[in-house]
């Protein structure tokens, strides 16, 4: 009584497989800027140019873990490898990284990242710090 399924025949073997991380890029840098976003319940790695236009991105969401599992380490290792294997066949080298939040996928990120042969130059943590704040509400009277 569900959708009928129409299976269509072809010479790929490919089929019904999803190549993770979207397109290839085709463009030449020699450095860049790697800004790591980590909350505790996901991460997000972005590569930026010089300029600050970012390149490619992807987070734990995106490469399909679902629900706690995204803001695990493993699931940031995963898509610091990702987005390291994109930029290493961009031809850049020497990264600085920024790394906000402070989630459990700070550290692994970059691991995963630096696996795949890219050298950092600089990291710098910009995580907003609160200091003091906007001024708190009266307290009830009752």
């Amino acid at each position: 009584m569900g959708k009928k399924r129409i299976v269509k025949k072809s010479g790929s073997e490919s089929e019904g497989k999803y190549r993770k991380g979207g397109k290839t890029i085709k463009r030449k840098l020699d450095t860049g800027t790697l800004y790591v976003h980590a909350t505790y319940n996901n991460t997000k790695v972005a590569f930026a140019d010089i300029k600050g236009n970012i390149i490619t991105s992807s987070s734990a969401g995106s490469l399909g873990f679902k629900g706690a599992k995204k803001g695990t380490p493993f699931a940031a290792a995963k898509v610091g490898e990702l987005i390291g294997e994109q930029v290493y066949a961009m031809g850049a080298r020497d990264i600085k990284v920024s790394v906000k939040g402070v989630g459990s996928g700070r550290e692994s990120s970059i691991r995963g990242f630096v696996s795949k042969g890219l050298s950092i130059v600089k990291i710098v943590d910009v995580t907003p710090v609160p200091h003091n704040g906007p001024r708190p509400k009266k307290p009830r009277r009752v």
